[in-house]
């Protein structure tokens, strides 16, 4: 009788190096084993020939309740079990609830385990008016980190956090010992921006970009890090569509400060003037999609190290709030869950980017940022049978024609997957086959490892098992 329940084998990445002949055994819902070569006998068995055996991904930013009626967690994970996804952080920003409580934190869990078809965890943030107050609550009841902005998309359920009491919130943040992530858009230049584009009377898709120049990131950039820097809480910038940005970001790492910093799937493919002028509101984001020049600028930055994590920010906005002709009048997002993994390994093989950047930066470092890794993150023995099979069938993407896009609309769409996902297990149960998903109720919200403290030493944070060969 094998002593495996599940043993897939193919090429194994790993955050250190790839297996090329290698397989992944699972038992009891763990990794068990990792090798070379001939696989061992297992209840079931997966000979998957020349695909490819990643970690499950953690999507860092996700959106599952931003509009009412539109999405749910049913849904979001039904395509972050399509896509490869299996684990999920959602934002705080749900239409009508501002996470900012105890009491809001685990309403929502609940929620995610009663629906969620792979694991959840949840961002905390506050209320503008109670200030850092719940923010010690919040990480006892099991929040993966805290939220702001420095722009205010909508004064109650989006709101802006002015510097002193973001300064206060992050000196708050720092006794949990999480991470402080933020929108990094500087309010006042956006919003005289926004005034000048509209006194031009530019309503195309060009009004989105002029209305967020890049010195409206840089400037938010510098004040988050600045404040990180000052109370010793890890400061980390959410999403970032400027090369300059990783720069700054590794400057500050270089200084000793705990600063990472987040790429959207959206800026390492989207560029401004092939697809924000085809698509218009479609193509509509916070930050902006730039120009190709900045797209092939982050893939550098990727392959340098200098890029924290990847996300996909995901948000499936109904049709009707991103077709208006007049481009700021559009809803800001889009949905990508499904097509993250698959379009991170098609532009890595493009540009000859080792593909143990996929499992770095779709699991193992959001994993670790958000202290989730005593469970999730890289293909590793001990943690949970978190996996995903992408095989080299060539698949045109159509956001109408799967069945798991609820906005049936892509930024995506029409682009041409070398590499699709035929396969996803959670704790070792098969969660996508291709066509099938797992019920709601199979996800489970995940706590952070540690207990609240301040982590040790800029060290400890970034060190990483793959920087010393180890990747098993």
């Amino acid at each position: 009788m094998s002593d495996f329940d599940l043993v897939l084998s193919g090429r194994v990445i790993l955050c250190s190096h790839e297996i090329e002949a290698g397989f992944v055994a699972v038992r009891d819902g763990r990794v068990a084993l990792i090798g070379e070569g001939p696989a061992p006998a297992a209840r079931t068995r997966h000979d998957l020939g020349q695909a490819l055996i990643l970690p499950g991904a953690v999507d860092a930013q996700v959106h599952s309740l931003s509009q009412k009626g539109a999405e749910g967690f049913a849904a979001s994970t039904a395509a972050a079990a399509a896509g490869g996804v299996t684990a999920i952080v959602d934002m705080p920003y749900d239409e009508g609830n501002l996470v900012a409580s105890a009491r809001a934190v685990a309403q929502k869990a609940a929620e995610a385990e009663a629906e969620a078809r792979v694991d959840v965890a949840l961002y905390g943030t506050i209320h503008p008016e109670e200030g850092p107050t719940r923010i010690a609550e919040q990480a006892e009841a099991g929040v993966c980190g805290f939220k702001f902005s420095t722009f205010g998309t909508d004064p109650k359920r989006f709101p802006r956090i002015p510097p002193a009491l973001l300064l206060a919130c992050f000196a708050e943040v720092a006794k949990t010992g999480l991470a402080a992530g933020v929108h990094n858009e500087d309010d006042s230049f956006v919003r005289d921006a926004i005034r000048a584009v509209e006194a031009a009377g530019i309503t195309d898709w060009r009004a989105h970009g002029l209305s967020r120049p890049p010195m409206t990131e840089i400037l938010a950039l510098l004040q988050i890090y600045e404040t990180g820097a000052a109370t010793g809480c890890p400061a980390h910038v959410v999403h970032c569509s400027l090369g300059r940005g990783y720069e700054i970001a590794r400057r500050y790492r270089d200084e000793g400060h705990f600063a990472s910093i987040e790429a959207c799937i959206h800026y390492l493919v989207l560029d401004e003037e092939n697809d924000v002028a085809r698509l218009g509101g479609k193509a509509k984001i916070n930050p902006p999609i730039r120009p190709r020049a900045e797209v092939e600028t982050l893939w550098r930055h990727v392959a340098a190290g200098n890029v924290s994590m990847v996300s996909t920010d995901h948000v499936s906005w109904s049709e009707d709030r991103k077709t208006n002709p007049d481009m700021l009048k559009n809803a800001s997002g889009v949905p990508g869950l499904e097509v993250m993994v698959p379009l991170f390994v098609k532009g890595a093989i493009e540009r000859g980017v080792p593909l143990t950047w996929a499992a770095r930066l779709l699991a193992e470092n959001p994993a670790r940022h958000f202290r989730l890794d005593h469970a999730k993150g890289g293909i590793r023995t001990g943690r949970d049978a978190d996996l995903t099979v992408l095989e080299p069938v060539a698949k045109t993407y159509d956001a109408k024609a799967s069945r798991v896009s609820v906005a049936g609309w892509s930024p995506y769409d029409g682009i041409t997957l070398p590499w699709t996902v035929a396969g996803t297990w959670l704790r070792g149960q098969e969660v996508f086959d291709g066509s099938t998903l797992a019920p709601p109720g199979t996800g489970t919200f995940q706590r952070p490892q540690y207990p609240l403290g301040l982590r040790q030493s800029l060290h400890d944070w970034q060190n990483h098992d793959w920087q010393n060969g180890s990747g098993a």
